[in-house]
């Protein structure tokens, strides 16, 4: 199996960034038959603008620019996406938002057309998300932040392409001394992408 990592974090030293290889550690001892790619959206200089050629890709006058096809294919190569990102106001950052925005695109995650059912294109991918949020659960669960997240992303962006959520994590806390904890937890996430079961909601 080929998993996909994509990472939106700008510092190659942020927790973001540690653990995206963390998981890649944890695939790793998983067994040399699996293979993965990394997806470094800001060393790789992607732009998540959603601009005019974008908006011609969703009405189906125009096919995707080149920059979307070469994401496009990365996903169609991978049967596991993760996605490792801080979470700014509660939220993906926009550089990953920009990301879905664009590359997850009409006619190719799915298709919508006024008046015909929608054709939900990406059921054949797995998702596990760890997001790295500053604030403790509580926080969390207290304003209903978790549960918006979850509904936004794991419901409102993969549900509706078909693709299936295994794992939606959230790193709490990020900002304590709790590092080398949380790295651990990013190389069990990734020991467990390839695996038959499912890891543990967020805690």
């Amino acid at each position: 199996m080929h998993a996909l990592i994509v990472v939106a974090h700008h510092d190659p030293l942020s927790l973001s960034q540690q653990l995206a290889r963390e998981v890649i550690a944890g695939l790793e001892d998983s067994g040399p038959e699996h293979s993965f790619e990394l997806a470094d959206l800001w060393a790789e200089a992607f732009d998540p603008c959603f601009a005019a050629a974008d908006i011609a890709v969703h009405r189906g006058q125009a096919a995707p620019p080149a920059d979307v096809l070469a994401e496009q294919a990365r996903i169609d190569r991978a049967d596991v996406l993760v996605l490792v990102y801080p979470v700014y106001w509660w939220a993906m950052p926009a550089l990953l938002k920009g990301w879905i925005d664009r590359v997850f695109a009409n006619g190719w995650a799915f298709d919508f057309q006024a008046d015909t059912p929608l054709v939900k294109k990406l059921r054949h991918l797995r998702v596990h998300m760890v997001g790295v949020a500053g604030a403790d659960a509580g926080t969390y669960e207290r304003h209903g932040y978790l549960q918006a997240m979850k509904t936004q992303i794991d419901h409102g962006v993969f549900d509706y392409c078909g693709a299936r959520v295994e794992t939606s994590a959230l790193i709490f806390e990020s900002e304590s001394s709790q590092v080398q904890a949380h790295l651990l937890r990013a190389r069990a996430i990734g020991r467990g992408v390839f695996g038959n079961c499912r890891l543990a909601e967020p805690v």
